[in-house]
């Protein structure tokens, strides 16, 4: 019995911390843990990171000019109506200095329907979370640890994708 627990252990250790080949996807060994992820819902409120504890959190960083941004964002929207990911919160930032009326343009042109966007908080999350390019989108686990990096754009309705990130759910 001790041996089959053991065994049932490092097959889920190993399954949680293995890239779903997809090249541009980076675990942590060791989480991050951030004071003051703060973001700007459309009416300019703030809403903080710490408030999400309990969930898994997804902070997608995009902007209206960025192509690969636009080619990802109607798979994210997907994501989020994801039977096997329903404690995901996700989180499309915008860090463009685009006005609402272009964002929500943005949005409409793909047909985006179960997200909103949020913006920056004057750029500080941006560089709190030193991104080098969009779009880059950082996941959270329900502690608020940060545990992996999505460098560039994915299709996030990849099948291997979806198992994986609902190992964290």
């Amino acid at each position: 019995m001790r041996f089959l627990i053991i065994f049932f252990f490092f097959i889920s250790n190993t399954f949680a911390n293995e890239v779903p080949e997809i090249k541009n996807i980076k675990i942590h060994k060791n989480l991050k843990r951030y004071n003051d992820l703060v973001f700007l819902d459309q009416k300019k409120n703030e809403l903080d990171l710490k408030n999400f504890k309990g969930e898994l959190v997804l902070l997608n960083f995009w902007a209206t000019w960025c192509a690969p941004c636009k080619e990802e964002m109607p798979s994210l929207d997907k994501l989020l109506t994801n039977k096997n990911l329903d404690n995901l919160k996700i989180f499309p930032i915008n860090v463009g200095n685009d006005s609402i009326e272009k964002s929500q343009k943005f949005f409409d042109d793909l047909k985006i329907k179960n997200l909103n966007f949020y913006y920056d908080n004057p750029k500080t999350l941006a560089k709190k979370l030193s991104l080098r390019g969009i779009p880059t989108s950082i996941l959270f686990n329900k502690d608020g640890k940060e545990f992996a990096r999505i460098l560039g754009s994915i299709d996030f309705e990849n099948k291997k994708f979806i198992e994986w990130l609902s190992f964290y759910n």
